[in-house]
């Protein structure tokens, strides 16, 4: 699965069910989140133009953390220690 296809899949359901779970509506949870209730509506039905600072905002009212993976900045990390 590329990066694509796994963000229409899985933030969409990670967003509904974080919002589900903390009994927000999409209203409650755009307000929350400082941002408009049809770019909740859009992150929840995979819409690929969601701004970044819009996912990261949405991801903070729901205490959603992201982390990152490089295999090769750990490669780097691990070749210096």
């Amino acid at each position: 699965m590329n990066g694509t296809d796994k963000f229409k899949k899985e933030i969409p359901e990670l967003v509904r069910t974080h919002r589900k779970k903390s009994s927000l509506s999409q209203e409650a949870l755009a307000k929350l989140a400082g941002v408009g209730k049809t770019a909740v509506f859009d992150l929840e039905h995979g819409k690929m133009t969601v701004q970044l600072n819009t996912l990261l905002r949405v991801f903070d009212a729901l205490n959603i953390e992201v982390h990152f993976a490089s295999p090769l900045l750990q490669a780097m990390k691990e070749t210096q220690e």
